[in-house]
């Protein structure tokens, strides 16, 4: 069994139009959000051995606030491919470069973060599955159970979704 978690950035600064999409920061709900999400993690003790995260400025930012509670085991890659990529590109990544790691976190972007979780998840708790279906908000995540040895083996519909968490479930 592995679990991944897909964790969208936080929300992004557009005040500015003349920054490239790729280089934008974010505001200051996004700071909040993503420093309350790190906290969240913290306590649950959610920590990931292998980071996925995409080059984007906005994505390293959610990233930057997770740092203080990584610890010193997790390896962290960041991937340029990972901003233009599609669900289909987000699966064939975790499979590429999830080797043997027990929990995996991918930070990346929507639309293809919320559909990658919907592409892997096949069951879970009701309410969590509906929230997800629905829309997976900035700085939300999921968590997904899937059973395969190594991540080289995950298979579309074959996940669990054990949490679906945005930041306006946190007080």
């Amino acid at each position: 069994m592995r679990t991944l978690i897909l964790y969208r950035h936080a929300k992004s600064d557009w005040s500015d139009p003349a920054i490239a999409d790729h280089d934008r920061w974010l505001a200051p709900r996004g700071e909040d959000a993503a420093r309350r999400m790190a906290a969240w993690i913290e306590a649950e003790q959610l920590l990931p051995d292998l980071i996925l995260c995409s080059t984007a400025l906005r994505t390293r930012l959610t990233l930057q606030a997770l740092l203080p509670v990584l610890g010193t085991h997790c390896e962290i890659r960041l991937m340029p491919e990972i901003y233009a990529a599609s669900e289909s590109d987000y699966v064939d990544l975790l499979r590429a470069q999830g080797g043997s790691a027990e929990t995996v976190m991918l930070i990346a972007h929507n639309p293809a973060i919320h559909d990658t979780a919907r592409e892997l998840v096949a069951e879970g708790d009701a309410d969590a599955l509906h929230a997800l279906t629905e829309k997976f908000p900035t700085a939300a995540l999921a968590i997904i159970e899937v059973p395969c040895d190594s991540l080289s083996g995950l298979l579309p519909q074959s996940g669990r979704l054990v949490r679906f968490v945005r930041p306006r479930d946190l007080s």
